[in-house]
């Protein structure tokens, strides 16, 4: 069987180096393949992260809360404890409302 042999002349130094993925001068990945495969794992593990970041992104209060600012601190347990109270209501108001409905 014949074997194929490959000579992939190097982008840094322009040596010519065969059936090798790096060059045998400088140590430069110079295989096409093995580029794609790291290119296609390095956007694999990116819209991982961005996965993981819109799965844990918190809403604005929370984020404020934690700030290092003090300012930007209290501003976000007011925004949050609005959110607490708003939301309170409303479930006191779906309570009530269920009440009278029933009778």
């Amino acid at each position: 069987m014949y074997k194929v042999s490959k000579n992939i002349k190097c982008g840094n130094c322009g040596v010519f180096t065969e059936n090798s993925d790096y060059c045998k001068n400088c140590g430069e990945l110079i295989s096409f393949r093995k580029k794609k495969e790291i290119k296609e794992e390095e956007e694999k593990k990116k819209r991982i992260e961005e996965a993981k970041l819109e799965i844990e992104n918190p809403n604005l209060a929370e984020r404020l809360k934690k700030h290092p600012f003090f300012l930007y601190k209290i501003v976000g347990w007011v925004l949050y404890s609005a959110f607490l109270v708003v939301s309170a209501i409303g479930a006191m108001l779906a309570w009530f409302i269920a009440m009278v409905a029933a009778g």
